[in-house]
């Protein structure tokens, strides 16, 4: 009896581990999709103002840049929060 019980347990505990393991991996998963459409959204917004004439090619590469930079930042957080690390 007390082996099931103990087979029971470990097995209880695995799926939990798995559990949450497939949540911040969904977590993660969503903070880069969402870093990710940022980050397109500024170029696209870069490149229609470099269009215009309303900035250089220079300064669209930097804002380009300048929110993949953003997206990495906000992907590393995820991950951080993830494996229970402090978030800056």
């Amino acid at each position: 009896m007390k082996s099931i019980f103990k087979g029971a347990m470990v097995a209880s505990v695995a799926a939990m581990g798995l559990t949450l393991a497939a949540c911040d991996s969904a977590q993660e998963e969503a903070a880069e999709d969402a870093g990710e459409q940022m980050a397109e959204n500024v170029e696209e917004q870069a490149e229609a103002m470099e269009d215009a004439g309303q900035i250089t090619d220079a300064e669209a590469e930097e804002m380009t840049e300048a929110a993949e930079e953003r997206a990495d930042a906000m992907e590393e957080q995820a991950e951080a929060a993830a494996e229970g690390e402090p978030v800056e």
